[in-house]
């Protein structure tokens, strides 16, 4: 891990090249104005990169017959129909800000249906599991009372890594027992703590200050690392795999594993749909909609495991 001390949130650089052609920096600049997000802005001129690869036409003159040529390329160099389909998104975005902007009148993806593949389930832990997962930090020293707040709070919250590691003092109401998120589009949603979660807290606030006594500067993140700074998304990667294998837990999980144990045992306990997608943050009612799945598919194994008629 890096011994460098973060003072500020560290966030994504943009990812430019000179060889980019203008066209690239111009579309760059004007998701800028829409007010999507680096790493979003980024992702889109990655994509666009990849398909240019396809063709020696420039892109702006593609036609329906090369966006095809491109996913057929994409598929002859193993790229999978959810990667094919990803990459179909960022040309139809790139071409309908050619459209907007007058540069052509036509999208050449208008017609282009999407490679079918299944959307595969978030995958997700048992409450068992979770259990086992946040009791897995050792509370009798520093580091561990530290972790083990920065679990129950990713539980409890639902919150996204990058959430989690940029929560500063000011979004944090221990008074009330709430967390104000600024999530992705800069929304704002109020998210209760949780009793479990408010007692890590205040646990890991109480000896907070011994990460700031090597330093002269008062960072303002929540969850300190050994040097006083603001954690990274790495950082957290790497707690969530040593306690997973603390935990004995043989399944893979990432931090957004975390989240999606929140919403799809919110719905195995009765939540309904709406405050769960308010909880996430999520803007879309059916990007929510994946957890019932989760949650539908655990009920039928329940079902086939302990019904005696089945």
């Amino acid at each position: 891990m890096s011994k460098t001390r973060a003072t500020k949130p560290r966030l994504p650089y943009l990812t430019l090249t000179d060889s980019d052609p203008s066209f690239l920096t111009e579309f760059r600049i004007a998701m800028l104005a829409r007010g999507l997000s680096t790493r979003t802005r980024n992702a889109y001129i990655r994509d666009l990169r990849l398909c240019m690869a396809s063709s020696d036409k420039p892109l702006p003159t593609w036609q329906e017959s090369d966006v095809l040529a491109c996913l057929t390329y994409l598929s002859d160099h193993d790229k999978s129909p959810r990667t094919q389909a990803r990459m179909l998104a960022s040309l139809r975005q790139f071409f309908l800000w050619q459209v907007g902007d007058g540069v052509r009148d036509d999208n050449p993806c208008e017609h282009v249906k999407n490679p079918k593949a299944m959307k595969p389930l978030p995958k997700t832990l048992s409450e068992d599991d979770i259990t086992t997962l946040l009791n897995a930090p050792n509370t009798a020293t520093l580091l561990g009372v530290r972790d083990k707040a920065m679990l129950e709070v990713m539980y409890a919250c639902g919150l996204r890594v990058s959430e989690l590691v940029n929560l500063s003092l000011d979004q944090l109401n221990l008074t009330s027992g709430w967390l104000q998120i600024t999530g992705k589009g800069n929304k704002m949603r109020l998210i209760p703590l949780g009793e479990y979660a408010m007692e890590a807290v205040k646990a890991y606030l109480l000896q907070r200050p011994e990460f700031l006594a090597k330093t002269d500067s008062d960072c303002q993140a929540v969850f300190l690392t050994e040097q006083g700074g603001y954690m990274t998304r790495h950082n957290f990667w790497h707690l969530i795999k040593k306690y997973t294998a603390l935990a004995n837990i043989s399944v893979a999980v990432s931090p957004h594993t975390l989240r999606h144990a929140f919403a799809t045992h919110l719905l195995n306990h009765g939540a309904d749909l709406r405050s769960v997608q308010l909880l996430l943050g999520h803007s879309d009612l059916s990007t929510t909609q994946i957890y019932t799945h989760v949650a539908t598919a655990r009920l039928q194994s329940l079902h086939e495991a302990h019904h005696p008629r089945s």
